[in-house]
């Protein structure tokens, strides 16, 4: 029998020559990766074991992202506690201050993932990076710790689903709507600690922001990775960014799946994600009149250069509902520095939007746009758990950029069509 992308990219770091669905191989990693909140309980097993010694810095990497800049004492020590490491061990991959953007975001864009790695990341949207056609996925901060020795990890084989999206996309859909649609159908466990591989026509339409925008989503659904295969998209965006030899790998006719499902992307509208789950989805058509107190777009979901040049397209010469908060996080400062010199801060700032540095702040609740008691929120996020951005009263919805966009023109959640009309 063939095998998966996911099976392929296994072998290819494995010494294990022959293994099969649910075995425990130990394999080589390309990339790990912790954030200023993981990063220090995995410092902390490395010394309390007694190890002095990082195994190959090169594969290290540190971004100081959730909490930053500083919010509180205690977060200033945590990025202190990873700076005096990384110094101390020489590990080079140190993103923090104006170098630092959201993780998820900041890695592709800096050409350190490629097709075929193995990436582990001590953050569970890890698995963003499967949208470059590599197995990436969330560990625990003591898996982490153990790749700082060893440079290895341990995992189970996960088994494979896919997901075959045709036709042709409607008007405001993208790839946040598509992911959306496919865990409200399959629901929050709908693939749990298995791949989700995502492919077809309307797949290979799509540019790599809304390609990373649905891996990054695929934890949502439980799965252990998300994965699209590289094709000439994502080779040239790969090699815009690195200049490392990589490996493409397409899964064979024969490959087994547990799951095969097909969906037609003429019959998805823009989606929204109602309170408190990912899977709780309704089309746009199908809200009511949801009144909001806030609009985030940002994140490592969608905060992109293609998210915010879509959001500016609808908020160009629009004001922001009065009452209404809207903030926009560029993801990275790259992001940033292309929104600045395009005009699409002017445009948000205009418009009456607060614009902040690339932090993940808004999205876990940490900072930069707590919600209160009984407020709504729609975000560009990935989660809206019960007090995932805030209070545990507040309510969060999610939606793709344009939607959100819309919304905070009009004051509660709304189809970009109702700016235009």
């Amino acid at each position: 029998m063939g095998r998966t992308i996911a099976e392929k990219i296994l072998a290819a770091h494995t010494s294990v020559e022959n293994f099969s669905e649910g075995d425990i191989i130990k394999v080589d990693i390309d990339l790990a990766l912790a954030n200023d909140i993981t990063a220090p309980v995995a410092i902390h097993a490395f010394r309390s074991k007694g190890f002095n010694t990082v195994n190959d810095p090169g594969k290290i990497v540190f971004v100081l992202d959730h909490f930053t800049p500083n919010k509180d004492i205690e977060s200033a020590q945590q990025c202190k506690l990873v700076r005096e490491f990384a110094k101390e061990h020489g590990i080079k991959g140190l993103f923090e201050g104006g170098e630092a953007g959201i993780e998820h975001a900041l890695l592709p864009e800096k050409g350190l993932v490629v097709p075929g790695d193995l990436v582990i990341g001590a953050d569970s949207h890890t698995c963003t990076y499967g949208a470059l056609g590599a197995f990436s996925t969330g560990i625990g901060s003591t898996d982490f710790a153990a790749a700082l020795v060893t440079s290895q990890a341990w995992l189970r084989v996960p088994e494979s689903m896919k997901f075959t999206f045709k036709g042709e996309l409607q008007k405001w859909v993208g790839g946040k709507d598509l992911i959306l649609y496919l865990i409200g159908d399959i629901g929050v466990d709908g693939a749990l600690y298995r791949v989700l591989e995502i492919d077809g026509p309307a797949i290979a339409s799509l540019d790599m922001s809304n390609r990373l925008t649905m891996t990054n989503m695929a934890i949502e659904a439980g799965a252990k990775a998300g994965i699209i295969a590289a094709d000439g998209v994502t080779e040239f965006y790969a090699s815009q960014r690195s200049n490392r030899s990589y490996t493409v790998y397409r899964s064979d006719p024969d490959a087994h799946y547990v799951a095969v499902k097909e969906y037609d992307c003429s019959n998805i509208e823009p989606q929204i994600a109602f309170p408190h789950l990912p899977e709780n989805t309704r089309g746009i058509s199908e809200v009511g009149e949801i009144l909001l107190d806030q609009v985030f777009i940002g994140s490592c979901t969608n905060g992109r250069i293609e998210d915010l040049r879509l959001a500016a397209h609808i908020m160009r010469n629009q004001k922001v509902s009065k009452g209404l908060r809207c903030i926009i996080i560029p993801a990275t400062p790259g992001v940033y520095m292309e929104a600045l010199k395009e005009g699409l801060l002017e445009i948000f700032m205009e418009a009456g939007a607060v614009i902040g540095p690339p932090t993940c702040g808004p999205c876990l609740g940490g900072h930069m746009g707590i919600l209160a008691d009984g407020e709504k929120a729609l975000s560009t996020t990935n989660r809206n758990f019960v007090g995932r951005m805030g209070h545990p009263g507040s309510e969060v919805y999610l939606a793709n950029p344009a939607v959100a966009a819309a919304s905070a023109i009009t004051g509660k959640i709304s189809s970009p069509e109702e700016v235009f009309s």
